[in-house]
Formats: structure tokens, sequence, C-alpha cells
């Protein structure tokens, strides 16, 4: 990427936070940000094949228990929401945490019942996002706000108090598709994909910046993420059966050939090379989603992966 989109310098990793018990949750958090990992995250569903605790919820109790990883939703659902609900809680979530959201955001889809549990078409979750990106950072910056648009109609509102970060949280958009692309160059703060080789990260990167060129957008800083599943272990096929065998579940399809082709797998070292090679297509913040326990991934990541991930210089 060129400077119209310009890249962090550093390299960054963070952690899922899956949920659970609110012991586990308090414990699991102080134990990643004392060992050093830059950020917390949390996927987002309304409804899901496997139970999933709210995004926007987990991480308010994650705020409470840490004081310097930054959180972020990866990714939360816009379109499910009316985004002065969104607005609402994310400036909350920001003011209390002290400034540290992300919103990672994404037009979901995988999962139907819960677009019509909620009442959205799902052949509208693309122009949703879209009218509602702009109207978030609206809501977070100005008073008196009104709109007219194609799915969201209201009378003047302001929403205080406002997020703690100058502008709101950064948006990252997250999505494999060439809309997501467009999106993310036009509207995005940031990227954030998932399921992705380190290959089709580059052409994304690209694809984004093109669109950023198309519609005139100033110079600006952009954010470069990428969710990994994960399984650390000794040998390479047990941690594929292991993830194959999660992610069909989660997902209930088969994933042995998606879980080879994009998961992290096997030894520290192995797992280290591919992130390499993600870098060097541009990315910046890694967040690794175990698939295994997560107290003993986190111990393994914290000293076998993190040193040597933060002295990747990018472009060397």
């Amino acid at each position: 990427m060129t400077d119209a989109l310009r890249l962090d310098s550093d390299v960054r990793c963070g952690v899922v936070m899956a949920g659970g018990s609110r012991d586990d949750v308090l414990s699991l958090s102080r134990r990643i940000e004392t060992l050093g990992f830059d950020s917390i995250w949390a996927g987002d569903h309304i409804s899901f094949h496997v139970p999933i605790i709210e995004s926007i919820t987990l991480l308010s109790f994650v705020a409470a228990a840490t004081e310097r990883v930054r959180l972020g939703t990866g990714v939360y659902l816009l379109p499910l929401r009316h985004p002065s609900i969104t607005a609402k809680t994310t400036a909350a979530l920001d003011r209390l945490s002290g400034g540290r959201l992300t919103l990672g955001v994404g037009v979901g889809g995988e999962f139907a019942p819960e677009f019509e549990a909620t009442g959205i078409p799902l052949r509208e979750r693309g122009s949703r996002t879209d009218e509602s990106i702009p109207l978030l950072r609206r809501l977070w910056t100005e008073d008196g706000v009104a709109h007219e648009g194609r799915h969201f109609r209201f009378a003047p509102v302001s929403l205080d108090p406002k997020p703690l970060q100058p502008g709101g949280p950064p948006i990252w958009v997250g999505g494999r598709s060439p809309a997501a692309m467009r999106r993310a160059g036009r509207l995005g703060d940031g990227y954030i994909s998932t399921m992705t080789s380190t290959e089709r990260y580059a052409k994304n990167l690209a694809a984004i910046e093109a669109e950023a060129a198309a519609c005139g957008r100033a110079p600006c800083a952009f954010g470069t993420g990428a969710l990994l599943f994960t399984v650390l272990g000794d040998a390479y096929e047990p941690a594929l059966e292991r993830a194959a065998t999660m992610l069909g579940t989660i997902y209930r399809r088969d994933f042995r050939e998606a879980a080879a082709r994009y998961c992290l797998l096997g030894r520290p070292e192995d797992c280290l090379e591919q992130l390499e090679r993600f870098v060097d297509a541009g990315c910046r913040h890694f967040t690794l989603s175990p698939l295994s326990d997560p107290s003993e991934f986190l111990e393994r990541v914290a000293e076998g992966i993190l040193p040597e991930l933060r002295s990747l210089a990018p472009g060397r």
C-alpha cells in the first residue's frame, strides 16, 4: 500500500475472548493483559449454533478488569442493530474503558435465523451497514443529528456523553467479498480479515486502496488486522484435527479443508512463519482465536510467539 492509507509501523497481537463464567472472564482478561498481549476481542451474534455472549456487554466487563489492552469486536454485526443504539452503547464502552475500543463491523449472513429474529431482511444487510457507518460517526461527534435515508429516518437527536476517542472509536471493516473491500476503502478506518490466505490478504489490501483512491479519500492512518483460528501443538496433524472438529461444531459444516488452508496450526515456530507472511502482505494486528484450552494457549503464545512477532520489521 502507498501513503494514501498509511499502515502501522508496529506489529501487534490480541486474543479472542470466548466468554464463559464471570470468574473465567475476569481471570483470563487479567492474564491476557499481564502476559503482554495488545488487545482482547469478542465475536458477535444475536443467535448462533453455539452459545455466545453479546459482544459489547462482554467487552464492558473486560474493560473493568483491565487497564491497558485495546478492546475490539471481531466483528460486530452492524445491520442487526439500529445505528443510534450502536452509537450509544459503543460510546459508553469507549468512555468507560478510557478510549480503548476498536469497532470491527461486518454484515453477517451465515446464520439467517438471527436476521429473522431481529426483523432485518437478509438481503438488506450490506446497504444497512453502508448507511450505518457514516451515521455512527455523526452521532458520536455531532449534536442535533437528523437523518433521512433508505433504512433509517429520525428527527434531530443528540447522544451524550460522546466517546472519549476524538471522532469516536476506529471502525474496522471485516469481510471477504468485493463489497467488503469497497466498504473498507471508502468508509473504514481499517480492515480485519477472517479465513483469508496471505496471498488473498495482499490482494484485498490492494483492492481497498484502489477504492480509497477512486473516491478521492485523503491520506490517513489505516489499521490492518487478521483474525486467525489457532491450535498450538507439537505436531501439525493433531492440531489440524482439533481445528476441523471445533470449527465444524461451531459452524455446523465440514471444516477440514478450510482449517488446513486458513488456520494457524502446530508448533509456535511454524505459526510464526505464516504470521511473517501476513506481515509481508500488510497485516499489522493479529487476533488469535484459540481452539484449545485458553490458559495453556496464552502461555505458549506469550513465550513462543509474542517476542518474535514484535521483532518483525514490516518491509524487511
